[in-house]
């Protein structure tokens, strides 16, 4: 499975961006795709899931604000970011996950957002 992060850019505060995920090779084996970010210094954290049946899953600091979504192919994923803060700046990575433990990950692409 290969994941491409796009979407990212620099925008204000209280802006908004979308991110796009493009999946290819054997996608129906992952059954949970989602959002990760880390920023400078800190530990990679969860942002956002959603499983293959639709169910989501959001950070506390995405709540409200981010919209994470997958196209009926299931070969895109999408997080659309609404009310950015400057926390908010990190690199952000797409994941999938399969049943059997198998965890791929995507080149990041970077969200800056300033103040």
């Amino acid at each position: 499975v290969q994941l491409q992060a796009s979407g990212g850019g620099l925008v204000q505060a209280g802006g908004s961006l979308r991110l796009s995920c493009a999946a290819s090779g054997n996608i129906f084996s992952v059954n949970v795709m989602g959002w990760y970010r880390q920023a400078p210094g800190k530990q990679r954290e969860l942002v956002a899931t959603i499983t293959s049946a639709g169910s989501t899953n959001y950070a506390d600091s995405a709540k409200g604000r981010f919209t994470i979504s997958r196209g009926n192919a299931k070969n895109t994923l999408s997080l659309q970011m609404n009310s950015l803060k400057s926390e908010d700046t990190a690199v952000y990575y797409c994941n999938g996950k399969t049943s059997w433990g198998a965890d791929y990950w995507g080149k990041g692409t970077q969200v800056t957002v300033s103040s």
